[in-house]
């Protein structure tokens, strides 16, 4: 079953207060005409408004515009997707973390478990900041590391909302939008107010999916000029000639065993051997998936790769992927 087939999931975070719950309840009253599943971090944590739900003595809620699906997470997140599988097809699944989550273990659900990867495809990681208050938090240096989880939440997404950009001035978001760029190079930035934003720039994206992404964007890999974050940085890196399959598992293998925990996502479009087609690379922290995608075409060939996480150093992850070129060079 190729990623078109499988049910898209899209996993919203961000800090308490960013917005969540109100972008929830905003695609649920829309008028999609889908069955959607919304799973809760935290039952409790952030409510489903309540106006929204039939009845609410059930796992599964039937929600009041007659086709969506409102699921508590009650279960492990594993044994939802599974129980979901077994009732009524879905047509997507939106996966809303509670504020102080960490949402690689989620991501992470979608490659480790056979099951889940079979039938679903996790289509984007949407983070949202809360403009009139993330400056403090990402400014903030105390014991709890709310600091350090605002930014860990900005560099982990394929998608940074805005929100609550009403409540500050134009120059203040163009400033934020140059900050956030700092932390992650890689993700697309929208602004919205009070969470209403076009679904089409979050929902059906394929933006965790980079064989659709390199479609839709050829040079979203290449870093522009942009001061990082001293905590996470976003290292770009380019390499003209094919590399060795072979010695690029491997040295990928080395690379998540040493540094997984500071290694947040890798996401590359690489030229392999000989192979006729690009090849697809996708990393959390210790986990990577190495796949071919779409032929390389009249496309000029060579691999570029974007690596984000704590306390990178561009130089020796330069030096380990061009070590695995292919002894064999166009």
């Amino acid at each position: 079953m190729n990623n078109s087939e499988k049910i898209p999931v899209t996993v919203l975070t961000g800090f308490l207060g960013a917005g969540k719950t109100t972008l929830v309840n905003h695609i649920l009253t829309a008028h999609h005409g889908q069955r959607i599943a919304v799973i809760e971090n935290e039952y409790g944590d952030i409510p489903i408004d309540n106006a929204l739900v039939v009845q609410a003595d059930e796992e599964i809620f039937e929600m009041s515009n007659g086709c969506c699906l409102c699921c508590t997470a009650r279960t492990d997140l594993i044994e939802i997707l599974r129980s979901l599988l077994q009732r009524n097809r879905v047509d997507r699944v939106l996966i809303e973390t509670s504020g102080m989550a960490d949402p690689n273990p989620i991501a992470q659900t979608f490659f480790v478990d056979d099951e889940i990867s079979a039938h679903y495809a996790l289509d984007a990681i949407v983070t949202l900041v809360d403009a009139k208050h993330v400056g403090t938090h990402l400014e903030a240096s105390t014991d709890d590391g709310v600091g350090h989880q605002v930014i860990d939440q900005i560099a982990f997404a394929d998608r940074i909302v805005i929100n609550k950009v009403d409540l500050v001035d134009d120059e203040y978001v163009r400033a934020l939008e140059l900050r956030l760029r700092a932390i992650n190079a890689a993700a697309e930035i929208i602004t919205s107010s009070h969470a209403d934003v076009d679904l089409t720039t979050i929902l059906g994206i394929g933006a965790f999916d980079l064989s659709h992404t390199m479609a839709i964007n050829p040079g979203w890999l290449e870093e522009g000029e942009h001061h990082h974050d001293p905590d996470v940085t976003a290292v770009s890196v380019e390499f003209e000639g094919a590399l060795d399959q072979a010695a690029l598992e491997k040295w990928l293998a080395e690379l998540v065993e040493q540094r997984g925990d500071d290694l947040y996502r890798v996401k590359g479009i690489l030229e392999i051997d000989d192979h006729p087609r690009r090849f697809v690379l996708q990393g959390i922290h210790r986990i990577f998936e190495l796949r071919a995608a779409s032929v390389w075409g009249s496309d000029p060939r060579n691999s570029k790769a974007v690596f984000i996480g704590r306390h990178l150093d561009g130089d020796e992850l330069a030096r380990g992927l061009r070590s695995c070129a292919a002894t064999r060079r166009r």
